[in-house]
């Protein structure tokens, strides 16, 4: 029974590690910048999102990641995840965002019409 049992929980154990470990790392991944929180946002440290390298969808962007993948409304400007096919809703663009990242005019250089 244990040649069978301990096998199986190795093999559970080590898709549950990977699991936590792609989240995480994807969820680094999300905003690679820094400071600026308090307008007019200035001092933001890192890189900024490249709209252009993100994959396009009909409604959007998709950053692709190892478990999460981010996906960007470029019409409402609404940020979802989506785990292994369920798409859970976060929140619209912020200020700071709009500012640092500047998804309004790459959303319009890709042929969108961004209302946020």
């Amino acid at each position: 029974m244990n040649y069978i049992l301990f096998p199986l929980a190795a093999v559970g154990g080590l898709a549950i590690t990977l699991f936590v470990v792609g989240f995480w790392l994807d969820f680094q991944d999300f905003d690679r910048t820094s400071g600026g929180y308090e307008p007019p946002y200035e001092g933001v440290v890192g890189e900024p999102i490249d709209w252009f390298a993100l994959d396009r969808t009909p409604t959007g962007l998709v950053k692709r990641g190892y478990v999460l993948n981010t996906l960007v409304d470029g019409t409402s400007g609404m940020i979802s995840f989506e785990v292994y096919g369920l798409v859970i809703p976060f929140r619209i663009m912020s200020e700071r965002a709009l500012v640092v990242h500047k998804p309004r005019e790459a959303f319009k250089a890709l042929g969108f019409d961004p209302a946020f």
